[in-house]
């Protein structure tokens, strides 16, 4: 899903979704400027609940979907996800954020290659860059 070519810059911190707090409602994907969240397709952590993720390759770090961002004097913050599911993670430590995300117990397993596995990439760039 990660767009080619190399990054100019990695992000000090990217959005990581917490599958487990995540309802599917889509209101980050509206407003995320790379396109980089996508509801799961045809998964489900119950009957009625399906959830969103994060490419965390694409992720440019914005925190747009976290909140909209406000003037520095505007003492309101508008809060993009209604259910708190969505959180800033340092780069250096988004593999381990990105593993303990929640979701159905056989997800990570079957979908590491495309959901892990760039995590673990990112997180082994920022360290060797710091």
């Amino acid at each position: 899903m990660a767009k080619q070519g190399a990054r100019k810059k990695l992000p000090k911190e990217v959005a990581i979704i917490n599958a487990d707090n995540c309802t599917g409602c889509e209101a980050c994907l509206e407003v995320c400027p790379v396109d980089c969240i996508y509801k799961v397709p045809g998964a489900s952590i119950s009957v009625l609940q399906t959830w969103c993720e994060i490419d965390v390759e694409r992720c440019v770090g914005c925190e747009v979907c976290v909140h909209i961002p406000t003037k520095r004097s505007d003492p309101y913050e508008l809060l993009v996800c209604p259910w708190d599911a969505i959180e800033m993670v340092k780069t250096a430590e988004v593999a381990h954020a990105v593993a303990q995300k929640g979701g159905p117990d056989d997800y990570l397993r079957e979908n590491w290659e495309r959901v892990v596995e760039p995590a673990i990439r990112m997180a082994e760039l920022a360290t060797a860059n710091s």
